[in-house]
């Protein structure tokens, strides 16, 4: 096993206030000044990341997210612990931090690029590799303040990663600008990892952690929660900002060993849940193509003013294949007593590719889980799509094409 890119052990940050400038002065230089308040943004955080490893860290802002890459990168010193990293780090904390307005892209790229430890020729070298892969055509010679942040981002984005790091830090900078730039740098940082590059992204987008990273961290209050795969992390991760007073978390573990987690006040829950055939009898494997009805059962605990049931399909990933609910379907329930049970049938072609796919349910008051959440429960039920009888193709989805061939 390779030694560890990066080790953090034990990490923590205070931040404290003090009445007077001078009792901080103090304080720093090592007399013992009691302040008035202390906020610990992190604190026994500890964690190792692998060359060519990515790891997500996701939380609730305030969570301590920014302030541990802050620890990583040298721009803050930890008050606890202690941070290593081997090798070459570039991080884009902030769009365009650094960047002065009234320079102009290129001139802000020579300027970062002499701060990554570059130097005359080198710098000069790498601008119009830079360059072509901002792709902001005349702009680059125009002054900053006229970029939109997408703009921005591709300058961020193409300097920090015009020479490959040992350890690329991404601080939600992919979620701004368009879809085609944020293909390119999804790429580009693939390439990285498959020559030895680490990653360490904060990011609040389920789909691209699940897609970049092996792990993930989950802090909570400037303290780690959870350090594991990445669809149980995000899992928890949902819970946790669903849960309101009275709510109440459990993971479990299903058959397969990954983590099943529930979460919710409990006002409602499934209480029966079956993917059937056409003749109503449950399956565990179905055929591509094949039509089949999702059921549902659920039992109200309590009064409720109005009840809308979701249902979302994912991959063995974890990653979003198919959802909705009765919200967005015009389908939601008024008011519901306790004891009531209600019954559910989704009938849907099972349009998807080979593969193992799970169900996640959710009750809910209104289109979204974060309003009041009744009951959320990830790994439901888990069954197979097999291709019987459909000629060969590859992918997730059964999209079967009409292909015009030119005559002989």
């Amino acid at each position: 096993m390779s030694a560890p890119l990066l080790v953090a052990e034990d990490l923590g940050k205070v931040y404290r206030a003090y009445r007077a400038e001078w009792q901080r002065v103090l304080g720093w230089l090592g007399a013992p000044v009691r302040a008035q308040s202390e906020h610990w943004a992190l604190r026994h955080v500890s964690f190792r990341v692998a060359p060519g490893e990515a790891l997500g860290i996701v939380g609730q802002n305030g969570a301590g997210k920014s302030t541990l890459l802050k620890l990583v990168t040298g721009t803050a010193r930890a008050n606890e612990g202690r941070v290593a990293v081997a090798g070459r780090v570039s991080a884009i904390l902030e769009l365009g931090m650094g960047f002065d307005p009234e320079l102009s892209g290129r001139d802000n790229c020579r300027h970062a690029a002499g701060l990554m430890g570059h130097h005359g020729g080198e710098i000069e070298a790498m601008l119009p590799a830079v360059e072509a892969f901002a792709e902001v055509g005349d702009y680059f010679d125009q002054p900053v303040r006229t970029y939109s942040s997408g703009m921005n981002m591709r300058i961020a984005f193409a300097i920090a990663t015009a020479v490959r790091p040992d350890l690329l830090i991404v601080d939600e900078a992919l979620s701004v600008g368009d879809a085609y730039f944020q293909h390119k740098s999804f790429a580009r940082i693939r390439e990285f990892r498959e020559q030895g590059t680490a990653l360490l992204i904060v990011s609040h987008d389920r789909s691209a952690v699940q897609q970049l990273c092996d792990r993930a961290l989950l802090l909570e209050d400037g303290r780690l929660v959870k350090d594991g795969a990445v669809e149980e992390v995000m899992d928890l991760y949902n819970a946790l900002i669903a849960a309101r007073e009275n709510s109440t978390v459990t993971v479990t573990r299903a058959d397969d060993g990954r983590a099943r987690t529930v979460s919710g006040t409990g006002e409602a829950t499934v209480e029966e849940l079956a993917l059937c055939d056409v003749g109503g009898q449950p399956v565990e494997f179905v055929n591509v193509g094949d039509d089949v009805e999702l059921r549902v059962g659920v039992r109200v605990l309590a009064p409720l003013p109005r009840l809308v049931l979701g249902y979302m399909i994912k991959d063995r990933l974890g990653q979003a294949v198919y959802g909705t609910n009765t919200h967005h379907t015009g389908q939601a329930l008024g008011p519901q007593v306790a004891g009531s049970r209600l019954d559910f049938r989704i009938r849907f072609p099972m349009n998807l590719g080979p593969g193992t796919y799970s169900v996640s349910t959710a009750l809910v008051s209104s289109d979204t889980h974060l309003e009041r959440n009744y009951e959320w429960r990830d790994l439901a039920l888990v069954f197979t799509v097999a291709n019987l009888d459909k000629p060969m193709f590859v992918g997730t989805a059964w999209v079967p094409p009409r292909i015009e061939t030119p005559a002989a």
